[in-house]
């Protein structure tokens, strides 16, 4: 069976994501989002799940259900607002797991 990709976020900064035939899921509140993201993230549907970052902040309590799960993996991407930082601290904490130092980022 071949697996989705999903976005999750606010309207105005998910709806372009329908166009390159990614399943998008507007949410208006962040229990909304909570829902909606296990929901799809149960249904084994999805291997990617993107948040906008003010989402991603927002769930923790429901992406801590699937950190240690190969599959759906949830990444956070900047929304209209702006970037807020999320990803990149993300990104950086892996590296520094994976190889003991910060080696992209240097912080």
């Amino acid at each position: 069976m071949a697996k989705n990709i999903a976005v999750i976020g606010d309207r105005e900064s998910i709806k372009g994501f329908s166009a390159v035939g990614i399943d998008i899921y507007a949410c208006k509140s962040d229990d909304d989002c909570g829902h909606i993201l296990r929901k799809i993230a149960d249904s084994g549907s999805y291997a990617i799940i993107f948040l906008t970052e003010e989402i991603f902040d927002s769930v923790e309590k429901e992406r801590s259900r699937y950190e240690e799960k190969l599959t759906p993996a949830i990444i956070p991407i900047p929304g209209v607002k702006g970037n807020s930082g999320t990803g990149i601290k993300r990104l950086s904490s892996f590296v520094e797991q994976a190889v003991g130092s910060d080696i992209i980022f240097n912080d």
